[in-house]
């Protein structure tokens, strides 16, 4: 339909000409980009989102233009308007939000209370108005980067309706979708355990429980921690740590840590909803009201106006005329704030660049760096303010400084994806530079790849990077693209002579990272260009144990077609069948079986046999699977225990009659001289009692 047809409110085509020629790029995922457009018509600024349509999953953006007519008719005040698509560039277009997204002033701004609870409530307003529609309209991708904030820093919902549970859709591609998606933090347990039920209203309260906990301490939830660890934790229900709730807060905000509570409580019934959140975050965000401009005192920073209370560090006038007026009444030009920020770090940051450029000439020291050491160029680098970048390096800014965890500017212009910033950063660095590592040992490659920045990686290397430099965990720049799924960066490195399959500090090669998390083309990419099926980690796992352990089913397939040993024994003599039986996986345990995996192996510490272990994890397909592959159903463990005296004691019934039609002998004793029978009645599973009695 014709962009300019039909209501305001009306869902539109756009075309790429119904937009002037300057788009800029405001943001970028690995899924795609965020520019900032502007309409002719209109002549207002948009967001235009595109999707890179190779990288999303199959028909993502079909399922967008499905939804997108139904999105941009919710119109609310905290919820991020839709206008409609441009299908010329795969791309939604929305309203534009300039302060970009909670997740970065998070990071970037010290917030004071009452405006942390003025952002928690308005979140809690947009998403109780999703959820009030019929049906409610479930976000499932609630996080910090998806909550954006306006000109006046108030608060709206971004990107409801991409993520979707479609009926028949297994658990696994579910948890598999949101993990790509960075989401592993705001997961609620019942996804990753057995809870058959599809996501609920529920699973979005619980993200807003994490949302808010990273609100009150302006942290990252389990930082540093590998996904296979907060799926343990999440599930045995821990939480992200309250000690980092700042010790002087209000005591209002025990109210607010006890609303948090509720909402990541691990039985999802007992989540409130947000029918509910709202009122209680409303009282109270209404107690810390929040005035107009008022006095900010902090740390002996008596009297100092600012505009924006609720940031400690403050916004300065925009203009240079005022800046220039209080200069030459002798103001200080490097005084800093409690936290070490001086006038021209909190211009950086906000991109002030015509003040920027009036503290400089008036003495402003580019090289002074706040409490962390953190110097402009810091910022600048982080931000890919290139223009900033510049001039800083033209005013005596050091290229290769340093903040006290040993990160240099041109780190962080790599981890962000700012390729004009690098270029510009390694035209003032030594060719040294370029493998510096900070303080994880990481170098400026390492943090490209893991990021799957591919141009800055291929800049990198034709700068002399060193393929093969390794972090304090002994990896590659190579594991960790491919843990993280970058097909491209991988290619490239490829190219460039990396050792293929060189072990990190637990014995992983890049092939088992992959195969651990299920990137299937990058191991296909390994394998093609010599990676090593045989490789163990210290464990004994090679990549097919990995595969299985995981239950990524087409990275099994995969590994087997070229070569993978489906018999391989790793630690305790386990098998890649043990552990598909261990972790209740039974598509991976079919696959494996169809591949020629003996379903009678033992493994060595207890003499398990792979139906012993489905028969432990109540994997009641698996057993069946096995059972029509020839496992003897009369195996003994080293404790002469049979799969049924297993399965009488996890009381599945199902299980139990399988055995018995399959010829399970009800009268063996185990070591301790029981039957099936007897271990039924000790652990009082009395329907197996009446069934084993007959």
């Amino acid at each position: 339909m014709d962009c300019l047809d039909g209501s305001p409110g009306q869902f539109r085509n756009f075309k790429k000409n119904d937009f002037e020629a300057d788009w800029i790029k405001v943001a970028e995922s690995r899924f795609g980009q965020v520019y900032q457009v502007k309409l002719k018509v209109w002549r207002v600024k948009c967001a235009l989102k595109s999707f890179d349509t190779t990288l999303c999953a199959n028909n993502f953006y079909r399922r967008i233009i499905d939804e997108a007519s139904n999105i941009a008719k919710v119109k609310f005040k905290y919820i991020v308007s839709v206008y409609g698509l441009c299908s010329e560039a795969t791309a939604v277009v929305m309203e534009y939000m300039s302060n970009g997204s909670l997740n970065n002033l998070l990071a970037s701004h010290n917030l004071m209370w009452p405006k942390k609870f003025q952002m928690i409530h308005e979140a809690s307003m947009g998403m109780n108005f999703l959820h009030s529609m019929k049906p409610p309209l479930l976000h499932l991708n609630l996080k910090t980067s998806n909550i954006l904030l306006d000109d006046h820093l108030h608060v709206k919902i971004s990107d409801f309706g991409s993520t979707h549970w479609e009926d028949g859709m297994s658990k696994k591609l579910f948890m598999e979708h949101l993990t790509a998606r960075g989401n592993i933090s705001y997961i609620p347990p019942e996804t990753f355990t057995q809870c058959p039920d599809p996501p609920g209203t529920s699973f979005d309260v619980y993200s807003f429980g994490i949302v808010i906990w990273e609100i009150l301490t302006q942290q990252k939830p389990y930082a540093g921690c590998s996904v296979t660890t907060v799926l343990l934790q999440v599930s045995h229900g821990k939480r992200p740590c309250m000690e980092m709730i700042p010790e002087h807060k209000p005591h209002e905000c025990d109210q607010m840590i006890s609303i948090m509570r509720q909402c990541w409580d691990q039985d999802h019934r007992k989540r409130p909803q947000f029918s509910e959140t709202v009122r209680k975050t409303e009282a109270l965000s209404e107690v810390l009201k929040i005035p107009g401009p008022m006095q900010c005192h902090k740390n002996g920073d008596e009297g100092q106006k600012s505009t924006y209370p609720w940031l400690v560090s403050p916004i300065p006038s925009t203009d240079a005329e005022s800046v220039k007026c209080v200069l030459s009444m002798g103001a200080e030009v490097n005084c800093a704030t409690a936290r070490g920020f001086t006038p021209l770090i909190i211009a950086v940051l906000h991109r002030l660049h015509d003040i920027i450029s009036l503290l400089l000439e008036h003495g402003a020291a580019a090289t002074q760096g706040d409490e962390d050491q953190w110097t402009a160029l810091h910022f600048a680098a982080q931000n890919g303010d290139d223009r900033t970048v510049r001039l800083l390096l033209d005013k005596g800014a050091v290229a290769d400084a340093r903040e006290k965890a040993g990160w240099m500017p041109l780190h962080l212009a790599c981890q962000n994806g700012h390729e004009t910033v690098v270029r510009l950063l390694l035209s003032r660095l030594s060719e040294e530079a370029v493998g510096e590592r900070e303080a994880q040992g990481r170098t400026p490659l390492h943090l490209a790849s893991a990021y799957g920045h591919l141009n800055i990686a291929k800049l990198l290397l034709s700068q002399g990077a060193d393929p093969n430099a390794t972090n304090c965990s002994l990896s590659t720049a190579l594991h960790l693209s491919a843990e993280e799924g970058h097909n491209r960066v991988v290619r490239q490195l490829l190219k460039s002579g990396v050792i293929i399959d060189s072990a990190d500090s637990r014995g992983y090669t890049p092939l088992h990272l992959a195969a651990l998390t299920g990137h299937t083309g990058i191991c296909r990419q390994l394998l093609s260009n010599g990676a090593s099926q045989d490789s163990r980690t210290f464990q004994g796992w090679t990549p097919m144990h990995l595969a299985a352990l995981r239950g990524h089913e087409a990275t099994v397939v995969q590994l087997e077609s070229q070569g993978g040993c489906v018999n391989a024994r790793g630690d305790n003599g386990w098998t890649p069948l043990h552990l598909a039986c261990h972790q209740s996986e039974p598509e991976v345990v079919a696959k494996l079986l169809a591949a020629k995996a003996d379903p009678n192996v033992s493994e060595d510490s207890e003499g398990w046999t792979p139906l012993h272990a489905a028969c432990t994890s109540v994997s009641f397909l698996s057993v069946l699977h096995l059972i029509s592959h020839h496992a003897d159903v009369n195996a003994i463990n080293s404790r002469k225990a049979t799969p049924l005296h297993l399965a009488a004691h996890h009381g599945c019934m199902p299980i139990v009659k399988a055995l018995l039609l399959n010829g399970a002998d009800r009268t063996l004793l185990d070591s301790s001289g029981s039957t099936a029978l007897n271990v039924a009645q000790r652990y009082e599973k009395w329907e197996i009692v009446q069934l084993l009695k007959k």
